[in-house]
């Protein structure tokens, strides 16, 4: 098997890098090192990248169709991976998951109707429900003593009416790290099936699980087809957000000709040909480079685990189960959103996602991405640590 070093990794200044390009834009200085949005500071995988390379020896990058090989390879990954049996008849292509939800928004539901969202959550979350017009339902996930996130089965039970229509789960869940077991999601799923409730499942990071954990894809339980859309790709597993490329799972005929009614209205196409060449070959190719990445993202944690336990009076490492995005509780600080955010910017000189841009049961967390180099970690951890030291 191939070794892959994730010591150092390009220089990406010089790039349109969006973590990059908008330092000044979000946090008022170049002076700092972005630790935010969701990409990897990692080199994506060479395979992936010769088979671009290979595909651009013909002289005609045109209109085409995702190829069926691809899907084919995507199921028998997904067979692999997740102990998951699907047929390619039942994926559509997508540019991004995101876009796949509010597709979802559009087909499952009206103006007016409620959309479940468990918070904190990614922001596109309810940022999407809010601009389609649809009823906010936020449903605040539980901390226990240690830190480690849960439903509230009883909160989302009672926030349901005869007007909700569809829930927006995050599994793996972003940004509080957790990877939902079995029973916690067949729970989602018996109340779901009771209220008549569609769910729209983003699986995104799906790939992205540490040991002894495993990740349970929604469709996969009993029952759970006829109800259940899932947001699956190469995005965050091989760091490929660039190419804009994901897929659509929908078993069920009747959710698919609903999905598909709204999908075909935006006119999502098929994509660029490269981005087929490079999803294809990052499935084909890509098991070894993922374990090879696991292990180096959990070292990544663990100096990071190490540094908050030095400094647990003000910072808590909320328990990791998956994702390279690390929930910082920052409450011990005692500061005030606005100043917590200047004291990363100004004193520790990192650029992190705000906390409470999750929502309000963020307030007064940090959120960071460990996804990058060995070298850059050292550099994230050494920054963190002299503005810690400074406080």
């Amino acid at each position: 098997m191939a070794y892959y070093n994730f010591q150092t990794n390009p220089n990406r200044e010089d790039t349109n890098a969006e973590k990059y390009t908008l330092k000044q834009q979000l946090f008022g200085t170049d002076d700092l090192l972005p630790a935010w949005v969701a990409d990897m500071d990692i080199e994506t995988p060479p395979f992936v990248l010769e088979a671009v390379q290979k595909r651009l020896a013909h002289s005609i990058v045109g209109y085409e169709e995702m190829p069926k090989s691809a899907f084919e390879i995507q199921c028998r990954w997904m067979q692999k991976q997740h102990n998951l049996a699907i047929s390619t008849d039942n994926l559509l292509y997508s540019h991004s998951v995101v876009a796949s939800m509010r597709v979802a928004i559009e087909a499952f539901s009206q103006k007016g109707d409620g959309v479940v969202v468990f918070t904190p959550v990614y922001p596109p979350f309810f940022h999407s429900v809010i601009e389609l017009e649809r009823k906010l339902v936020s449903s605040a996930l539980k901390q226990d003593s240690d830190g480690r996130y849960s439903f509230d089965m009883k909160d989302f039970r009672s926030k349901i009416d005869a007007d909700t229509k569809l829930l927006l789960l995050c599994s793996p869940h972003n940004p509080v790290g957790r990877v939902w077991s079995k029973e916690e999601l067949e729970e989602i799923l018996q109340i779901c099936k009771e209220k008549n409730i569609v769910v729209f499942a983003d699986e995104i990071h799906s790939d992205l699980v540490f040991a002894p954990h495993k990740h349970t894809p929604f469709c996969s339980l009993v029952g759970a087809k006829e109800l259940c859309v899932t947001a699956i790709g190469v995005g965050k597993t091989f760091n490929m957000a660039g190419f804009a490329i994901s897929s659509v799972l929908i078993e069920d005929v009747q959710l698919k000709e609903r999905f598909t009614k709204a999908y075909n209205r935006v006119h999502f196409a098929q994509g660029s040909v490269l981005s087929h060449v490079a999803f294809e070959a990052a499935y084909k190719e890509g098991e070894g480079w993922l374990e090879q990445l696991k292990e180096h993202l959990w070292g990544n944690y663990l100096r990071l685990r190490a540094l908050c336990e030095e400094f647990e009076d003000l910072v808590k490492l909320t328990p990791l189960e998956g994702t390279y995005l690390a929930w910082l509780d920052c409450r011990g600080m005692g500061l005030r959103d606005k100043k917590l955010r200047e004291f990363f910017v100004k004193e520790a000189k990192l650029g992190l996602s705000a906390g409470i841009s999750f929502s309000r049961e963020g307030s007064g967390f940090m959120r960071l991405n460990f996804g990058v180099s060995y070298d850059t970690m050292t550099e994230i951890l050494y920054r963190l640590e002299n503005g810690l030291r400074g406080f």
